[in-house]
């Protein structure tokens, strides 16, 4: 049986974010020493498990 290796699928999105926004999560960034990326992506599943039913 050999080694399978499932690839994830990404794709690019730009967003125009508020400087002040985008200045404090790249000083959190530096903090926990994790990418841009990685925060969006933690940040935005974090949002969507904590979605209240109306909110959609």
């Amino acid at each position: 049986m050999g080694l399978k290796i499932e690839r994830e699928e990404f794709a690019n999105k730009t967003f125009r974010l508020n400087v002040k926004l985008i200045n404090d999560v790249e000083v959190v960034c530096t903090q926990k020493n994790i990418s841009m990326n990685r925060f969006v992506d933690i940040a935005l599943r974090y949002a969507l498990e904590h979605l209240e039913s109306e909110d959609v």
